[in-house]
């Protein structure tokens, strides 16, 4: 049984910093391109950060560039998103996701993803 657990976030002051986990069980993370996407109510679920399987390659959405760092530790089945200078436009519910790598090296939409993890609210005070 695959199982993605999240784990961080919670309430920060603007300007602060908030670091995400997401361990995942019952896969190769190896074998997966991993990502974190972000929902608000009653919005659709947006892309945030990608990696590679090795952990080589990072891809960011443009409104977190410089801010978020999105890495993975293989041996520990592990992928984070560090996040920094945080304003209250990056609150909402953040997701981790691993795609089953193919014939690209990261993946940015939300249907290219096989499993996801439970959400982790983060809410940013102004």
């Amino acid at each position: 049984q695959v199982q993605l657990v999240q784990s961080g976030g919670g309430l920060v002051q603007a300007g602060g910093s908030l670091r995400l986990s997401c361990a995942v069980s019952g896969l190769t993370m190896s074998a997966y391109a991993m990502g974190w996407f972000r929902q608000s109510p009653g919005m659709e679920r947006d892309f945030v950060a990608a990696t590679s399987r090795g952990g080589t390659v990072t891809y960011y959405t443009d409104s977190v560039k410089g801010r978020f760092t999105i890495s993975r530790d293989n041996a520990k089945s592990t992928v984070y998103l560090e996040m920094n200078s945080l304003t209250p436009e990056d609150a909402a519910v953040y997701y981790c996701a691993a795609a089953q790598a193919g014939a690209r090296v990261y993946y940015t939409r939300v249907y290219e993803y096989h499993f996801w993890g439970q959400g982790t609210q983060v809410t940013v005070s102004s």
